[in-house]
């Protein structure tokens, strides 16, 4: 009883304490993984990557990565300065490179390293669906995402520490019973949606920074349209996913693009 009461006790000192607050949706999300911790982990795993990929240099193609990060970046910068977040990125090292991979895919690590395969080049067709890409990867970044699933992955973890606790003098059969329904209930009802709320979070962060760049958001919704037709329509049902699917996805891209021409329009970004 002891052991419970104590898990109990520091799970609640937890969800109190370890809160950030999200500078776009001014939301406090969880969060007891500090920028120091982890960091440069991401840095070293990410250099390790590079070391081992085939990093396309030199090219049009790679330049135009980095000129489409560093303009998302600096338009993420003015948002965050205008709204009361001075400083905000000065522990972020940001980095965008461009690798040669037939895959249909990109990626942000915690602090700003982004990777864009050329499989999705082609895809992207424009400057605005690379930049719809792009930004919606660096808003994963600026929103904490990594540190957030670590932290709740870290609750998972404590909870399923309590609950085989509480269950520690049941039988064997009971035990497994609940581990059992334990990972499947976290996983499908809390750590999927959480994943698809970030995704989600990410898009609709991501249209506003491309559009305070420059880039026309309106232009997000169709280069998800070619992603679905890319994918031939593979895709598990969206409850066991951890991306939300392909129609949900393009139907908020459209309803969310007036607001972030909107927001673009308070920077004097009135053309894309």
């Amino acid at each position: 009883m002891k052991i419970k009461n104590a898990l109990l006790k520091l799970s609640i000192v937890l969800l109190v304490v370890a809160c950030k607050t999200n500078p776009f949706t001014g939301e406090k999300n969880l969060n007891f993984v500090s920028n120091d911790q982890l960091f440069p982990a991401s840095f070293e795993q990410y250099n390790q990557f590079l070391k081992e990929a085939d990093v396309v240099r030199g090219t049009s193609e790679s330049r135009m990565v980095k000129d489409l990060g560093e303009n998302i970046v600096n338009a993420a910068e003015r948002y965050l300065n205008a709204n009361g977040y001075q400083g905000f990125m000065n522990d972020f090292r940001w980095e965008f490179n461009l690798v040669n991979n037939e895959q249909a895919n990109a990626f942000a690590m915690p602090g700003g390293k982004v990777v864009i395969y050329t499989g999705i080049l082609d895809i992207a067709e424009t400057k605005a669906g690379l930049a719809t890409v792009m930004a919606h990867e660096i808003a994963h970044a600026l929103a904490d995402h990594g540190a957030q699933r670590m932290s709740a992955a870290q609750l998972q973890q404590l909870g399923a520490v309590a609950g085989a606790v509480a269950v520690s003098g049941e039988s064997q059969s009971t035990q497994q019973i609940f581990a059992q329904a334990y990972g499947l209930g976290t996983t499908v009802g809390v750590m999927l949606p959480f994943s698809r709320s970030h995704e989600a979070e990410a898009d609709r962060i991501g249209l506003t920074l491309m559009a305070i760049a420059g880039y026309d958001p309106n232009e997000a919704a169709d280069l998800w349209r070619r992603m679905q037709q890319n994918s031939g329509g593979q895709a598990p049902p969206e409850f066991l996913s951890t991306h939300p699917s392909n129609e949900t996805r393009i139907n908020n891209l459209q309803k969310w693009a007036p607001e972030a021409v909107a927001e673009a329009r308070k920077y004097g970004v009135t053309n894309f």
